[in-house]
């Protein structure tokens, strides 16, 4: 199968991790195409002294990468695809592969109006290749290893064309660079990332099975996606409204804040002795919970099973999720004492298995990383068996802080996707698809034990929830969790649909078709549910019993 994903505007280094673990660890061919921020990239045997300007003074940055050709820049209004597929090996791979992604371009191109072609000794596409003004528009360079490929294309739609004066691009000195504005062809991103996700399904898929799914960044890609009876009910904010508009989400439809819960969703409070002392525990310690502060429908079977996950770096968020309960006025300092006090509890508690997780902590410099860190060292000091599950913010992707929080060596580092990658600007408007997969690709790179969930019914198919599904395997997640959305207010995100018990079910079977170490999937599932049973079942230790369990 082609995945397809169009990611929209993507750092450079969280684009390599992303196609990196792809390439290593999935299955399926896929076809990235994103935008980067302002960048210069050299390939293996580039020269540093074609970059003719410090990147630092022009708001870019450098990376020296994996693939070949000389030194060349990425930006927006350049269209850039990573085709991550599979290249029979044998005399003339790599030749025909690259040769293959100059085609692809071409046929584009030609769909555009606009002749194109190749120049000998010149990789990549040019305009006027056999004419006295040759002209590159697409640069190509590609690395192919074990029999797959990434790298891939960069196709000037309309660049600031300025960019390619501060370099020798690839290394020519004496050829033109030129785009697709330049040349007269009035033409969007959109468009042009619609042929070339078109032409590489052609290129392929030649049997015709494609997943393709876009993460939203302005206005649906086709009529297909604004027909949705999903969506946001009169009381919600206006740009919540207008980013579902934006998914192809109606933003007057969906249920009723106050329509009743379906059976399965139904859960008895039940605050017995068990629950009652763990509750004295948090607030002797003045600690908070996610139970609590989430909202939580297992809050009752959890704590009166001893089971809870702390939540470190204060109550209050810097971002607004439009699914979240989470406290998000302005954030106060962090305690330094917090690590030492959720030892405590862990201790006091007797807990065998973890769980810490945090707001997003957009205002420090690491994200918040550091409390993570110290909370880690302080239970394994306090309570050396212990293991200690994380579930992380994305920490903006700084690498410094994934790294810090990798370092740490937890048990298990999950961090949610949360939603397929069409809703992700309405359900996570600060957050990124495409970076979320990075830092999950770069945990499992390190080699940990690797988690992620989603939750459903605010406006997907079950077809993109089974390519979300791909796309995590793909980044080398063992865990995943699914359970269904509950509507904390009307403020927040509307409640699309109720999933059946049945269809969480055969979504279950699904992942584990795709080879997760376990899947844990039903109405009231959420991250940490059943978290220690979880870990052991993907590590290939013993099953443990409910009661048994300890987050």
């Amino acid at each position: 199968m082609l995945r397809v994903r169009w990611l929209g505007r993507v750092p450079y280094g969280e684009a390599h991790a992303l196609q990196s673990a792809l390439q290593a660890r999935s299955a399926d061919d896929y076809m990235l195409l994103l935008e980067h921020p302002d960048v210069f990239t050299l390939g293996v045997h580039a020269d540093p002294d074609h970059v003719l300007v410090d990147p630092s003074s022009v708001g870019a940055t450098t990376v020296r990468t994996d693939r070949g050709g000389d030194v060349t820049y990425h930006g927006p209004g350049q269209v850039v695809g990573y085709p991550i597929v599979t290249v029979p090996m044998g005399p003339g791979a790599i030749p025909g592969h690259v040769h293959a992604v100059e085609q692809l371009v071409i046929d584009a191109l030609a769909e555009l109006g606009l002749a194109s072609g190749r120049c000998q000794g010149y990789p990549g596409v040019w305009v006027d290749a056999d004419g006295p003004e040759p002209r590159k528009i697409c640069a190509i360079g590609v690395r192919v290893s074990r029999g797959r490929s990434m790298h891939g294309l960069a196709l000037n739609v309309d660049p600031d064309m300025s960019w390619f004066d501060r370099i020798i691009p690839c290394g020519i000195r004496d050829r033109a660079v030129t785009s697709l504005a330049v040349e007269g062809i009035n033409v969007s991103v959109t468009d042009v990332v619609e042929l070339l996700a078109q032409g590489a399904a052609r290129r392929w898929a030649p049997d015709g099975v494609v997943d393709r799914q876009d993460v939203i960044t302005t206005a649906p890609r086709s009529a297909s996606l604004s027909g949705s009876s999903e969506a946001t009910a009169p009381g919600a904010g206006g740009r919540l409204r207008i980013r579902l508009r934006q998914a192809g989400v109606d933003p007057d439809g969906g249920l009723g804040l106050a329509e009743r819960k379906p059976a399965w969703l139904r859960v008895p409070a039940r605050m017995g002795d068990d629950f009652l002392s763990l509750r004295r525990t948090m607030r002797d310690l003045d600690l908070v919970t996610v139970c609590e502060e989430a909202g939580c429908p297992n809050i009752f079977e959890c704590w009166a099973d001893g089971t809870a996950t702390f939540m470190i770096n204060g109550e209050r968020c810097t971002r607004a999720c439009g699914f979240c309960l989470v406290d998000t006025r302005h954030p106060v300092a962090v305690e330094p004492d917090e690590p030492g006090r959720v030892a405590d509890a862990v201790e006091r508690l007797g807990l065998l298995h973890a769980v810490v997780t945090a707001v997003a902590r957009d205002d420090l410099t690491d994200g918040g990383a550091a409390g993570f860190v110290a909370t880690i060292d302080a239970i394994r000091r306090r309570s050396p068996r212990t293991a200690v599950e994380v579930l992380v913010p994305d920490c903006k992707g700084g690498v410094e802080a994934i790294d810090a929080l990798i370092s740490a060596r937890p048990d298990v580092f999950n961090h949610n996707l949360e939603t397929v990658a069409r809703l992700q600007r309405a359900v996570r408007p600060s957050a990124g698809y495409a970076r979320s997969l990075a830092v999950l690709a770069r945990a499992k790179n390190a080699g940990l034990t690797v988690k992620s969930g989603l939750i459903l019914g605010m406006g997907e198919s079950q077809e993109e929830v089974v390519g979300a599904l791909a796309d995590l395997r793909g980044a080398g997640v063992d865990i995943v969790t699914l359970g269904q959305y509950l509507r904390p207010s009307a403020s927040h995100l509307p409640v699309a649909r109720w999933w059946t018990p049945e269809e969480f079910e055969r979504l279950r079977e699904i992942g584990d078709g795709m080879g997760f170490g376990h899947v844990q999937a039903s109405p009231l599932t959420r991250s940490s549910y059943h978290a220690r049973a979880a870990a052991a079942s993907a590590s290939g230790g013993t099953p443990v019993s409910v009661d048994e369990v300890h987050a």
